[in-house]
């Protein structure tokens, strides 16, 4: 994912985490974007992902956020 795509997703994410998580939220996207800026992010990354950012979700943003995610994994290394 390039810079844009990073700062896209990154705007997604944090318009749906609870108030008072953006910062934790923050630290996870910057250690999964630092991975994929070195080319270690792994399909492991993505799906270590989910279960961090699904604590700091608002609850009914949880199945969207899931949907995009899985998407993404998806397409992971294609």
């Amino acid at each position: 994912m390039d810079k844009q795509g990073q700062d896209m997703f990154a705007q997604f994410i944090l318009q749906r985490v609870q108030e008072g998580k953006e910062e934790e939220a923050r630290a996870v996207l910057a250690e999964n974007f630092r991975k994929q800026d070195e080319g270690t992010f792994s399909k492991d990354d993505v799906e270590g992902f989910v279960p961090k950012m699904l604590t700091l979700l608002k609850p009914d943003k949880v199945a969207e956020v899931q949907a995009v995610v899985a998407q993404f994994s998806g397409n992971f290394g294609q």
